[in-house]
């Protein structure tokens, strides 16, 4: 049966950890404002998500089973990572200096020497979105080894803190990627991302207490 309380947990941390300021979200947002592919990049998000917080689930779950002594260790791990990261988004949130920025449209001398939009392919598109996501090691290890280790302080919920960060994703992505250019204003400002990160940093502070106390 499905734990609430472990999919509120999966959804809060997922969406904690995947709301940043970076080169996927910033392409994400670039192809949402273009109106450009935005189907194929969202499902191939979705599905590298999939993949990377079932593979960290299923992995440290299983560790976690056959060495009973590894759930401290998950839950201090987990505690000390959300902790780091609270950290960090509150020093975001006081010192300010961060926007999200669409990445910059190429352009191209087109008849008359008008400078016009190139489109970009959709295989283009979806090896981009592919390439920022599996070839940053940060996202991987925030992805499978933290959402791995918090999810097996669960124990046999373990899958429904996976569904919560699996919902909390496809939130995101289809929210971010469709909604772009509703939110390309607010989100450029300095302002919007320092309240989201001192809201992020309450929250991951909250869970942190909460993975080593109960």
């Amino acid at each position: 049966m499905l734990s609430f309380a472990a999919f509120l947990a999966g959804l809060a941390i997922c969406l904690g950890l995947i709301i940043s300021i970076g080169a996927q979200n910033s392409y994400v947002l670039r192809q949402g404002i273009r109106r450009e592919h935005v189907g194929a990049i969202v499902i191939a998000c979705i599905a590298s998500e999939i993949v990377l917080q079932t593979a960290g689930v299923a992995g440290v779950g299983v560790l976690v089973t056959h060495v009973p002594w590894l759930d401290g260790v998950a839950r201090w791990a987990g505690a000390i990572f959300l902790v780091g990261y609270a950290f960090v988004c509150a020093r975001r949130a006081w010192r300010g200096g961060g926007s999200l920025v669409a990445a910059p449209d190429e352009t191209a001398a087109g008849a008359g020497g008008v400078a016009v939009r190139q489109r970009t392919s959709r295989r283009t598109a979806v090896l981009t979105i592919l390439a920022l996501t599996w070839l940053n090691p940060h996202a991987l290890i925030e992805t499978t080894l933290v959402m791995g280790s918090i999810a097996a302080t669960h124990g046999d919920a373990r899958w429904s803190f996976l569904v919560g960060g699996l919902v909390a994703s496809a939130i995101w992505f289809v929210g971010f990627g469709y909604g772009a250019r509703f939110l390309a204003p607010i989100m450029r400002t300095e302002r919007a991302w320092r309240i989201l990160d001192a809201g992020i940093a309450v929250v991951m502070l909250v869970i942190a207490v909460a993975l080593v106390t109960l």
